[in-house]
């Protein structure tokens, strides 16, 4: 009898590692396109005001090209995050809990010193908002170095909790006493002190890009010189060969969940005092989830996350436009962009097995 079967490679094919993330755009495309035309939408030119009309259409161009670094600086900054978990076996799906309650703490803040004109303002903000992203991402290392709870569960669950959390913020203790009655904080935009304006006008360059920036080149480094990113590497790879190199597992974990949640937590900061403006029911818009998808379509390297990431901004600027122009409805572009996880994960088998055509029985 006929058979195909998966037989393991010796050591994983490097051209399929590259190859990986390319042909999963390219089925995406074609997948997405089919999705569009039984929606009975025109789907090259669905594909085309998705990935093309943001950066070459002059018409949309001049809004749409500071937009991409707007979008892509809070989902590099979360996925170099959990890029360093992921390496090491560390599975934090909770990151956006962690950008939900670092937003809360940045702009609780802030708007503690309103009206105040300070120039230490916005430093301890992004320290507030670190350190909270940093704590909600602590309670699932705890439970897992101290009770071997499942991280992916309790940091995912705890989503949810921080939800509440904004919700009740933003209709109680964060609520703008002048604003009518209304949920929602002060404005952060209009206190000086607490916004994060752009840096160069026109281009969407803040705060949040910068760090996005500075988070690749450091994690980076991290990976490739420094003892560090050899013991995350290894635990990944192999946690009993970590284990015989003297690495501590539960450290590890602290660590990993630490850095994420940090980092997620200043990604919230840094949104909730620059687009979003102001704490509100609705603030979160799922970039704590859409960054796991950056992390594996970059290969969980830093330089392939800061492309993964202006490639999945530009999704979010073309989903818009596609909203727009051609009418699709929001859940079709969360869809697709679901379908690029998918096909990511599916390929990524021939990275590491090869497939086998022959008769006899499969192994």
């Amino acid at each position: 009898m006929s058979v195909i079967r998966l037989e393991r490679r010796a050591a994983p094919s490097r051209f399929w590692s590259v190859a990986t993330p390319i042909l999963a755009v390219a089925l995406t495309m074609i997948a997405g396109g089919v999705m569009f035309a039984l929606l009975g939408k025109d789907p090259v030119a669905a594909i085309r005001t998705i990935f093309w009309d943001p950066l070459f259409n002059t018409q949309f161009a001049a809004y749409s090209r500071p937009q991409l670094l707007v979008k892509a600086g809070p989902l590099i900054l979360i996925a170099i995050g959990l890029s360093l978990g992921f390496r090491a076996g560390v599975w934090n799906i909770g990151a956006e809990g962690q950008y939900i309650i670092g937003a809360i703490c940045g702009a609780a803040v802030g708007l503690a010193f309103y009206p105040a004109d300070l120039w230490i303002v916005f430093p301890l903000m992004v320290i507030a908002g670190a350190l909270g992203g940093w704590a909600w991402a602590m309670i699932p290392g705890l439970l897992r170095t101290r009770f071997n709870t499942n991280e992916i569960l309790v940091s995912l669950l705890l989503v949810y909790v921080a939800e509440q959390i904004l919700a009740s913020m933003a209709l109680g203790l964060l609520r703008n006493p002048e604003g009518g009655g209304f949920p929602g904080s002060r404005n952060l935009q209009q206190y000086a002190a607490a916004s994060n304006p752009e840096l160069i006008a026109g281009t969407g360059m803040h705060w949040g890009v910068v760090a996005a920036f500075i988070a690749v080149i450091f994690a980076y480094v991290l990976l490739t010189r420094h003892i560090t990113g050899f013991h995350i590497r290894l635990a990944g790879q192999s946690p009993r060969a970590a284990r015989f190199a003297g690495v501590n597992p539960a450290r590890l974990v602290l660590l990993c969940l630490g850095v994420s949640g940090a980092l997620a937590g200043m990604a919230g900061l840094f949104e909730v005092t620059g687009p979003a403006g102001q704490i509100s029911i609705d603030f979160n818009v799922g970039y704590g989830f859409t960054a796991i998808i950056v992390a594996f379509l970059g290969r969980l390297h830093p330089v392939g996350i800061l492309l993964a990431g202006l490639l999945m901004a530009l999704t979010y600027i073309g989903g818009e436009l596609a909203q727009f122009m051609l009418g699709l409805p929001a859940a079709a572009i969360q869809a697709f962009q679901g379908m690029l996880l998918f096909f990511l994960l599916a390929v990524d088998v021939m990275t590491n097995y090869r497939i086998r055509f022959g008769r006899g029985a499969a192994t």
